[in-house]
């Protein structure tokens, strides 16, 4: 039976500071990691989307963390072809890109956006603290040759690396498609990211649990907001697991852990504390106690 860690999509998160989760003195950058990895073995590091991660925060976030505790960490938004703010890019990056719109197209500087991010991941991964490396793909990534080539081209640049992919498009695991889908993360050793989401939306991910590696399955519960793709962050992600909810996935989350050797269970309702409440609410109902002080 595989390990099964359970945590939220950030620590950091405003909301969830205000929200008095975090004890009074305990609130500061150092604390609030330290507190939350006392109570949960896993973490999605989400800020990296919006920007390159530094190599110093790696090493601080591996000295303030207990042994088996894992970061999982969102690739940043060029390296699945999201837009990116000019702003996000450090300094000379960005001069470049302000001097020719598209330059992160340029193969050039998209080689040394991902020589960045590399070295910015690379005491997480020395470490072993590197859950994996997260490629959520935008709604527009959809089944087709592109897409392949895209993919082969991550594979390339990511070997050595643990990388799982979410599929936001839901053509990805629907209908006949799913089989091939499944195949093709296989070839490339790539776990799949199962969803937890509203169904009512034409744009919603079925929450298929395909498992495409021995090593690893990842579920990301998004919360069931209707709003999910028109409203804004807060109305996206506002949203309160019920138990039965949970429930619902705990018969299935076992069956994952039965087929590879780690399953991430990681809630993205990240709108105050609804995330990690859902988190002690689904590691309760898993019977996982929390980690050892």
């Amino acid at each position: 039976m595989g390990d099964v860690l359970v945590g939220s999509c950030s620590w950091t998160d405003a909301a969830l500071v205000r929200s008095g989760w975090y004890p009074p003195g305990r609130r500061d950058a150092e604390g609030r990691l330290r507190c939350y990895a006392e109570r949960f073995r896993v973490v999605e590091v989400d800020a990296s989307y919006y920007a390159l991660p530094g190599a110093r925060n790696s090493r601080l976030w591996v000295e303030r963390t207990p042994p088996g505790f894992v970061f999982d960490v969102k690739a940043f938004s060029p390296l699945t072809g999201h837009p990116t703010r000019p702003a996000a890019l450090p300094d000379d990056l960005r001069d470049r890109a302000a001097r020719a719109p598209g330059a992160l197209r340029n193969p050039g500087v998209l080689d040394e956006v991902w020589a960045r991010f590399a070295d910015g991941i690379e005491p997480l991964r020395r470490a072993g603290r590197l859950g994996c490396v997260l490629f959520q793909f935008p709604p527009w990534f959809r089944p087709g040759a592109r897409a392949e080539a895209f993919l082969e081209q991550c594979a390339a640049r990511t070997a050595g690396w643990p990388v799982a992919v979410e599929f936001r498009h839901p053509a990805w695991w629907r209908g006949g498609q799913g089989d091939a889908t499944r195949a093709l993360l296989a070839g490339h050793g790539f776990p799949a990211v199962a969803v937890d989401m509203t169904q009512a939306l034409p744009a919603s991910v079925p929450p298929v649990t395909p498992v495409t590696s021995p090593r690893l399955s990842v579920v990301r519960f998004h919360g069931r907001s209707t709003a999910w793709g028109s409203g804004s962050k807060e109305e996206r992600f506002r949203y309160a697991y019920a138990e039965d909810e949970l429930a619902e996935w705990v018969p299935r989350l076992r069956a994952l852990a039965g087929r590879v050797e780690q399953v991430h269970v990681l809630f993205n309702n990240c709108c105050g504390d609804a995330a990690v409440r859902a988190a002690e609410a689904m590691a309760r109902a898993l019977g996982i106690e929390a980690p050892a002080r």
